[in-house]
């Protein structure tokens, strides 16, 4: 029997770009949501040359997630150590930048808001590596930003290395404390602190019976606090990660900042580099002190009623 392939509706594309200007940047989703109420649920689109799948619907989400979550369990290499390693000169552009905000912010002895400053940053490092030539295999060229080659990159090269003071991953890898100060931040404080998961089917679990359809929350923040798996869980300890090889990959059940298993963040190695890269300029750049008013040596709270506002105190 002959096999029939075909491919869901979606808007014509132009040459080369496909469907890129169909895209709001403002509000993508709610666009994106405007073309399924003319093209259906399940909607086909290209960005560049890349073929994407867009789903809309509660019945077609679980056809995708659910019924063939097999199948689709898979990612796109997008944030692979490998090609997270390509963007090296975004990172570093994107963090040059902070520290040349920051140092405005020092001269002119005005308090710097660290929460807007690095959502700032990570949300445009995010937009540049998604809307970068080589993601969206629009060319391979010397000329684009995800070049990972020294010879490729004269900006990096010519820019970062003139700036004297600017540390690059090259020398954020010659910090293991720097790491270990990382990971035992996130082990303390996960950004997903409830995992949520689910069992589809019956299953057991430490000889427990689990029944199907039970919602599953996974607790990190409980985890990292777990005296089985660490001596004095609740200290505040970089130097438990010096000589050792716990990282964030997901294979460490007692360092799940990022998620793991299957379900895992597929932006581990991204994430992790760009706090890294960030926290060691922060720190090598400026000094810091508490604002006014703020004790040494308190505890300050996980939750945060106001913005993170620190004075840089010298460059």
């Amino acid at each position: 029997m002959e096999e029939c392939f075909f491919r869901p509706p979606g808007p014509p594309g132009l040459p080369f770009i496909g469907n890129l200007l169909h895209l709001d940047k403002s509000a993508p989703h709610r666009y994106l949501w405007q073309l399924s109420e003319k093209y259906g649920a399940l909607m086909f689109l290209r960005l560049g040359f890349v073929p994407t799948l867009v789903v809309s619907s509660a019945r077609m989400a679980e056809e995708v997630m659910k019924t063939h979550d097999l199948e689709f369990s898979s990612r796109p290499s997008l944030l692979g150590q490998q090609k997270a390693q390509s963007f090296r000169s975004i990172r570093e552009d994107e963090v040059s930048r902070m520290i040349e905000k920051i140092s405005k912010f020092a001269s002119a002895s005005k308090l710097v808001n660290l929460s807007e400053t690095l959502h700032f940053l990570t949300s445009t490092i995010i937009c540049r590596i998604a809307f970068s030539k080589s993601h969206l295999g629009l060319g391979n060229d010397s000329s684009n930003e995800g070049s990972n080659s020294d010879e490729e990159s004269p900006r990096r090269n010519q820019k970062y290395r003139r700036k004297e003071g600017f540390r690059d991953e090259d020398d954020i890898e010659k910090l293991p404390y720097l790491k270990a100060l990382t990971k035992e931040t996130m082990k303390l404080h996960p950004p997903i602190p409830l995992i949520p998961r689910a069992t589809p089917e019956n299953c057991s679990v430490n000889g427990c019976e689990v029944p199907p359809k039970t919602l599953v929350f996974v607790n990190a923040w409980a985890i990292g606090r777990d005296p089985e798996s660490r001596e004095n869980p609740h200290e505040f300890n970089p130097e438990r990660f010096l000589g050792t090889f716990i990282d964030f990959k997901g294979q460490h059940y007692g360092l799940m900042a990022f998620r793991a298993g299957r379900r895992g963040c597929p932006g581990i190695y991204l994430r992790t580099v760009i706090i890294q890269l960030a926290l060691g300029n922060l720190l090598y750049s400026f000094d810091w002190e508490m604002p006014n008013g703020t004790l040494h040596g308190t505890t300050w709270p996980t939750c945060w009623k106001h913005p993170w506002r620190f004075p840089p105190v010298a460059v």
